[in-house]
């Protein structure tokens, strides 16, 4: 796997790209922000394990520029803020993971290659449809009444599990499973965020919702004829 490591510290940078070439995966650094940018953009990468705290530009604005511009490298946030709040902001800016410093290098490994074999997993269907909403998951493509909506990779994941199960209902505790394969101990309020980004990108245009909350219980995608569980 092809991984940009976005790090202030020169140090901290070289050690995780030792560590992640140790492990067979190409990697390379940038210290900077906007370099780091323009690097991604350039030569796009699977995977970018990306600092918030940068000079040039901040790890915020590059995440929030990545995603406009379509990347669907994986994002992983790594940085000293620690809290819910600043792990909320990243998640909804766009990120597919989160660690907080100090960390464990041997997590992180395990984080990026978590990420990686989701990446690679094959699927029996190729195609997934509910209502007018389409998944082509060999090219990684969503689209809704022909119209293209971009996802990150994990809304891309979150939005698959759904759909490949039409009007079943998921908790959040089981989405996290499915995605998330048991690697970490995981916040399952995370669900919550991407579910609310995809309610926004997949229904906030169309008068027909088709991702649903039965309160309590879970979420599901459904076609427009079932039943309203709202």
């Amino acid at each position: 796997m092809r991984v940009l490591v976005i790090e202030d510290d020169p140090r901290l940078a070289r050690q995780i790209t030792r560590e992640l070439q140790r492990y067979n995966h190409e990697s390379s650094a940038r210290n900077d922000g906007a370099e780091g940018l323009q690097a991604a953009l350039l030569d796009p990468p699977d995977l970018v394990v990306l600092d918030l705290n940068l000079p040039g530009l901040d790890g915020l604005s590059v995440l929030a520029r990545l995603r406009e511009a379509h990347s669907t490298a994986r994002i992983l946030i790594l940085t000293a803020r620690g809290g819910v709040g600043d792990r909320v902001k990243g998640l909804k800016a766009g990120a597919d993971d989160y660690l907080a410093k100090p960390f464990s290098m041997n997590e992180l490994i395990a984080r990026v290659e978590a990420l990686g074999r989701r990446a690679a997993t094959p699927t029996a269907a190729d195609l997934l449809k509910v209502g007018d909403l389409q998944m082509d998951v060999q090219h990684r493509h969503v689209s809704r009444a022909g119209k293209v909506i971009a996802l990150s990779p994990r809304e891309f994941d979150v939005l698959q599990v759904l759909m490949q199960e039409p009007g079943r209902v998921f908790s959040r505790t089981e989405l996290c499973e499915r995605i998330w394969q048991r690697e970490h101990e995981y916040d399952t309020r995370t669900v919550e965020i991407f579910i609310a980004r995809l309610r926004k990108k997949v229904d906030s245009e169309f008068a027909i919702p088709l991702i649903h909350t039965l309160r309590y219980v879970g979420y599901a995608v459904r076609p427009p004829a079932a039943t309203d569980m709202r």
